[in-house]
């Protein structure tokens, strides 16, 4: 297996998981959140996929992008299936993007985020991609369990 499909696998495996937890949440639950500075559920299901369209243009662009706002800021997430449909076209163009990257560029190209502290490399800001969705992901995990919602099992 190259980088390109190791890299791919990693952030597919990610979001299956995070989508087979999006799909145990009820509709009426999607604006339950554990206290009032807390983001809902159906808020913290669009910030982890919107964040990677953000993600996607940094890594066309090789640093941070000044306005990390998308199309779908706008409309209220009321819906999961709706949530999503609008999630897949954007995670597809991604992982083409990361499958025609030259496997240079995830050690040779870096990402420049020094304006929220740190310089990586392509590779390495690939796998934070991933971790931010995992660590969403478990925190949706405890938001269904305060909610007294069944938790998927998303171990297989």
């Amino acid at each position: 297996m190259n980088v390109n499909e190791l890299v791919v696998v990693n952030l597919s495996e990610t979001r299956r998981r995070s989508l087979i937890v999006w799909r145990a949440v009820p509709n009426a639950q999607l604006r339950w959140k554990p206290d009032e500075e807390a983001l809902s559920i159906g808020d913290m299901i669009r910030h982890i996929w919107t964040a990677q369209i953000t993600y996607h243009q940094i890594v066309i662009a090789g640093h941070s992008v000044s306005d990390s706002h998308t199309a779908f800021d706008s409309i209220p997430v009321t819906d999961i299936d709706q949530e999503i449909a609008m999630s897949i076209p954007p995670f597809q163009e991604f992982i083409d993007h990361v499958r025609e990257l030259p496997s240079a560029a995830f050690d040779d190209r870096k990402i420049d985020r020094s304006d929220v502290g740190y310089i990586r490399s392509t590779g390495d800001f690939l796998a934070r991609i991933a971790y931010h969705e995992a660590v969403h992901t478990g925190q949706l995990l405890q938001y269904l369990r305060m909610a007294g919602i069944v938790r998927p099992q998303i171990w297989d």
